[in-house]
This record gives structure tokens, C-alpha cells and sequence, in this order.
């Protein structure tokens, strides 16, 4: 008979619950980082688009990118 020991069952349960536990942690750390890609993308997005309305000397697409890169700022705190 193949039956295992208490604490190899013990052992076997507490290895399952620490791989559980460091595969949340590593895919709680990809969103993470995931998120500061895509936020980092979209600042650089809007701040070209800054640029251009500042080129071609146009206030109200300024104004409307300005405020949409202050509130992405004031969402995530970057």
C-alpha cells in the first residue's frame, strides 16, 4: 500500500499554500507593472498631443489635454 504519512500530507498542503501564495504575489506584481506601462504610454500620448496643439498654436485642444493629463496625473499620482 501506497498510503502517505500525516506529515508528508502536512508537508505536501503547507507547499501548495506558499506556491499559492507567491503566484498571487507574482501576478499581483505583472498588473502592476502592466498598469505602469499603460500609464506611462498614455502621459506620453497625451504630452505629444500637447505639443502639437502647442505648434499649431491651438488654445482649446491645449486646454482640453492639459486638463485631461492633469487628472491621469491626479488618478495615479505620477
Amino acid at each position: 500500500m501506497n498510503e502517505k504519512s500525516y506529515t508528508e500530507l502536512m508537508k505536501k498542503s503547507a507547499m501548495k499554500k506558499k506556491h499559492l501564495k507567491e503566484s498571487f504575489v507574482l501576478d499581483l506584481y505583472i498588473d502592476m507593472l502592466l498598469s505602469e506601462i499603460l500609464l506611462k504610454k498614455e502621459k506620453a500620448k497625451l504630452m505629444e498631443k500637447i505639443d502639437e496643439a502647442i505648434d499649431t498654436n491651438n488654445k482649446r485642444a491645449f486646454n482640453h489635454l492639459s486638463k485631461q493629463y492633469q487628472e491621469l496625473t491626479r488618478r495615479f499620482g505620477n
